[in-house]
């Protein structure tokens, strides 16, 4: 029997009372918003449904004009019971209500959810990894319990065990009562394709994973098209794993620059020059430098924020076909996106699932990965999940950071209101950020310094004044930029005493000129 054909408001009323409901997205990519804006409404017209269980992989949410708030439609007082995902930072509203105790928020890796999905479709009772060890994911820390009223739910996420005399954390299965994925298009006996689509994240998984469990799938389509009219290879989700299809039309999927999305979805390519340099500022400055790190023929992650300009920059040195870009969300090759469409790439050479990537991720397949910093402590742990009153949570972090052969964190050496001066060689301070960064001891464990150290793994710490390397016995200042002043420039915004062996070097001083540094000449 074919799927039923259904309206948004029709997929609302699917979802019941205290319902564990799963939905596909990342950023912009996959989000069925006119489902999710269709629940919201019914909610605040209703008050039903009340007290669910929002399952969600990343952050959902797009700039577009119709749809300036996609998951935060959500956050009204009642309807969710408890959140369990892997990037908040993008839906502030929700985090908020994590904040003020609204909801029970749980944080899991976002690999770790990838991986979840297949091995619940599989028949497993959860994933077991090495991932979130001596993070606060890990439950000898906080068991990536986000608030306290996830604390007192009596709801435990993960679990601490030993196979084969190593420690192991074990992630359980939730079982999924309906799941809401947004495909390109479905033929009329319900097959899906995601031709129109830049990723194709965990959707498959999803779908059986609630199949296994008994669940409702519905799938958010653009249109319908006659039996016949989509190539088998261009199915993800196959008619047999699917029970309702949700028709919107072209005017109510997402708004993408148009000349992009063609190339994001790997239909067309577009030359390097119609992506746009950036300007010369402390974030294209850490990329600069960032970028010098980068070997021909290495396969790279970058993660959201400042590492993003790190693409931009080895797009405009003429260096990016000299590595392989890769990004979490599935796509290998081609240049990064940034922005709503963070999780695609423009002109990708392929676009595995998401829960392929994080398999090679796992693996130690990265040679390179260049991540945010938000708080650096002297033991060399990073907080890039929890800032006290906004709420991140460790998206892709986890993963990428544990199994990089060489990492680099990338970030502005103070925050809140940092103004500086460049373009001709050097760097000068103008006004010093509000906050510190670089403090005695971190909010939050999202980075393990001890872990690092224990593996051998390479960590370089990346601002735009100074560059630190993580030792065994702690972090060291290896680099200063050109103008700066190590003491009252660098040291003295610092809670801790970095180690000084010998003089710093001074940092490229093309990194501080407003033309092109030719890097790839050396």
């Amino acid at each position: 029997m074919p799927p039923k054909i259904i309206t948004p408001q029709q997929a609302a009323l699917l979802v019941q009372d205290e319902d564990t409901l799963a939905v596909s997205g990342f950023m912009a990519n996959l989000v069925p918003f006119s489902f999710i804006h269709a629940l919201a409404d019914r909610y605040r017209d209703s008050g039903r449904p009340h007290d669910l269980t929002y399952i969600f992989s990343s952050g959902q949410t797009t700039r577009a004009a119709q749809n300036p708030l996609g998951f935060d439609k959500l956050a009204q007082e009642g309807l969710l019971k408890r959140t369990v995902g892997s990037h908040y930072a993008v839906n502030p509203a929700i985090g908020r209500m994590a904040i003020d105790e609204k909801i029970e928020a749980f944080n899991l890796p976002m690999g770790i959810m990838a991986h979840l999905y297949r091995d619940m479709a599989g028949g497993k009772p959860g994933t077991i990894s090495h991932v979130g060890l001596k993070t606060y994911i890990d439950p000898r820390l906080e068991g990536g319990k986000l608030n306290q009223k996830a604390r007192d739910s009596g709801y435990d996420a993960v679990e601490l065990i030993t196979i084969n005399g190593q420690e192991q954390l074990f992630y359980k299965a939730i079982p999924i009562n309906i799941c809401v994925i947004r495909g390109s298009y479905a033929d009329e006996k319900g097959n899906i394709s995601f031709a129109k689509e830049g990723t194709f994240l965990e959707a498959t998984a999803m779908a059986q994973a609630t199949r296994r469990f008994g669940g409702k799938v519905a799938v958010q389509v653009e249109c319908i098209l006659q039996n016949g009219s989509l190539h088998p290879k261009d199915v993800k989700i196959p008619h047999i794993y699917v029970d309702y299809i949700i028709p919107v039309g072209p005017e109510n999927m997402p708004e993408y620059d148009s000349y992009l999305s063609p190339a994001i979805a790997g239909d067309t390519r577009v030359p390097g020059k119609a992506i746009p340099a950036i300007p010369l500022n402390e974030r294209k400055i850490i990329a600069r430098r960032a970028a010098m790190e980068l070997s021909p023929d290495s396969v790279v992650n970058l993660g959201v924020g400042i590492p993003e300009a790190v693409a931009m920059v080895a797009n405009e040195e003429g260096i990016a076909g000299y590595i392989t870009l890769t990004v979490e969300a599935g796509p290998v090759g081609g240049i990064s996106s940034g922005g709503s469409l963070f999780g695609t790439a423009v002109n990708p050479d392929a676009i595995l699932t998401q829960g392929q990537q994080f398999d090679f991720y796992d693996g130690a397949g990265l040679d390179l990965a260049y991540l945010g910093s938000g708080e650096v402590d002297e033991e060399g742990n990073v907080n890039v999940s929890d800032l006290g009153t906004f709420l991140t949570g460790c998206g892709g972090f986890i993963n990428i950071s544990q199994n990089a052969k060489k990492l680099f964190f990338c970030g502005s050496f103070t925050a809140k209101g940092l103004q500086i001066q460049t373009g001709q060689g050097k760097l000068s301070i103008i006004k010093e950020g509000a906050q510190k960064k670089f403090i005695k001891k971190v909010r939050q464990i999202t980075f393990s310094g001890e872990y690092a150290r224990n593996i051998g793994q390479p960590i370089l710490f990346i601002t735009e004044r100074a560059v630190f390397k993580l030792q065994k016995d702690g972090l060291h200042l290896i680099e200063i930029a050109p103008g700066v002043d190590i003491k009252n420039d660098v040291l003295a915004h610092m809670d801790f005493m970095p180690k000084i062996p010998a003089p710093p070097q001074l940092m490229d001083s093309r990194i501080f000129t407003d033309k092109v540094m030719n890097i790839k000449n050396g």
